[in-house]
């Protein structure tokens, strides 16, 4: 069973930076694409980003030049750099595993617990 722990978040001013860290209980970057989605409050889950295989990437053009994922293979674990961040970011960040072509949360296949980003104006 594929277990996501996502670490990081927390408060930041608008104009910041805060990382996300997301380790894998097993191996599953060369089978899936290793995601971030988030969710703010009333508002459904949104796609953020996604790596996988070869080291291709692809951002939700809200966040684009601002936000950079990166993985780790050898520590199953994948990174979330957030920088010149909006209070409009403010939501609950998701690590997920699933299908790296899709944009659609419904088709992720795991998730992690979720971690709080809150950012001030």
């Amino acid at each position: 069973q594929v277990q996501l722990v996502e670490s990081g978040g927390g408060l930041a001013q608008a104009g910041g930076s805060l990382r996300l860290s997301c380790a894998a209980s097993t191996s599953i970057f060369s089978r899936y694409g290793m995601g971030w989605f988030r969710q703010a409050p009333g508002k459904e889950r949104e796609f953020v980003t996604v790596t996988w295989s070869g080291g291709n990437t692809w951002y939700a053009d809200s966040v684009k030049g601002r936000f950079f994922i990166s993985r780790d293979d050898a520590k199953n674990t994948v990174y979330l750099q957030m920088n010149s961040l909006k209070p409009e970011d403010t939501a609950v960040y998701y690590c997920a595993a699933g299908p790296y072509y899709s944009d659609y949360a419904p088709l992720w296949r795991a998730w992690g617990q979720g971690t709080q980003v809150t950012v001030s104006s």
